[in-house]
């Protein structure tokens, strides 16, 4: 039987990711640095792992068929258990926010993932792999496009601590990844304050832009484009329990709610599309076990990946939406 690993599995989004596993009757076993909170979850099966101990961080691996990774910040955790799951053979899937994360696993991973035979997908999580989705399915059909858009509305959002962890370090980088002139560019640039109009009932709302999300990296490489940006409402940080919720129980952090755009730009012509839903903490876990049980099926080729790029867009979005992950609205084109 196929065995799905999920690092971080005491966290919220391990939590999530777990209960998704086993409801869909999978073998699970559940690892992280803390043997007394790993064997509190009652799921039976439990290896222990710190991120200093690459040994046991690759017996996690060995033992799995598909590792999940959910234990942020990223740019602190990704290298040791990703470099375990390419070493000891098993698929990766991260939930990455990170771009600088996202990018070493493209420039070092590539070429070592495609001989161990295993895909590695990061950022498939609501920032960075829902847009990148997103973006994929709007921008079918345009053989090139002037500009990719990818805003993010969030009300009520209740960061856990390592969402805070990352946030403050995402902000703090003066090493910025953009897409611009269709190539690659490091360096700060200068948020500045757009507007963009989400359909109703959000409407028009100011945004930080860009933010430091991982479009910049994984979009262009299955949508033909000049520019990717993305932006989040001014208001999400600005709202009083984002920094202030690390302990709030499940119930209070699933009520989050949100509306990811993407809109493109190709000449005259544009198009948009949207997801729109609550709880933005289960769609992205939502999204993380879709992506594992389908690498566990074969459904992509070796090497890195991000998910617009491994999966059908559409479809996997659309199979999102019957889950009950979010509201799916696409142009007709898509």
């Amino acid at each position: 039987m196929t065995v799905f690993a999920v690092y971080g599995a005491t966290g919220h989004t391990g939590r999530l990711v777990t209960a998704d596993l086993l409801a869909r009757g999978k073998d699970v076993l559940v690892s992280g640095r803390d043997p007394d909170a790993l064997a509190a979850l009652g799921t039976g099966r439990i290896m222990p792992a710190a991120l200093d101990d690459p040994h046991a961080l690759r017996a996690v691996a060995e033992a799995a068929d598909v590792l999940i990774h959910c234990a942020g910040p990223f740019a602190v955790t990704g290298l040791p258990v990703a470099t375990a799951a390419v070493e000891g053979g098993c698929h990766y899937v991260d939930h990455a926010v990170e771009v600088h994360h996202v990018k070493l696993l493209f420039d070092t991973f590539q070429e070592r993932a495609q001989h161990a035979g295993i895909a590695m997908l990061p950022s498939v999580s609501f920032y960075g792999g829902l847009g990148d989705l997103l973006a994929g399915a709007v921008g079918r059909g345009f053989p090139e496009i002037d500009r990719v858009t990818v805003a993010y509305h969030v009300h009520n959002w209740m960061m856990t601590h390592g969402a805070v962890e990352t946030a403050r370090l995402l902000f703090a980088d003066t090493d910025r990844i953009s897409y611009v002139d269709g190539e690659l560019n490091y360096g700060f640039v200068e948020p500045r304050q757009a507007i963009f109009a989400f359909p109703p009932p959000v409407g028009p709302r100011p945004m930080i832009a860009p933010v430091p999300f991982p479009e910049a990296v994984t979009v262009p490489r299955h949508t033909r484009t000049k520019a990717v940006e993305a932006q989040l409402t001014a208001a999400t940080f600005a709202e009083e329990q984002a920094f202030a919720s690390e302990n709030v129980d499940p119930a209070e952090r699933a009520a989050s709610e949100f509306t990811i755009a993407a809109m493109v730009l190709a000449g005259r012509a544009s198009a948009a599309g949207y997801l729109t839903g609550r709880d933005l903490w289960s769609a992205a876990a939502l999204a993380s076990v879709e992506a594992a049980v389908r690498l566990a099926g074969g459904a992509a080729k070796a090497g890195v990946a991000s998910p617009g790029e491994a999966f059908d867009a559409v479809e996997f979005l659309t199979t999102l939406a019957d889950r009950g992950a979010f509201t799916l609205e696409l142009p007709d084109q898509a």
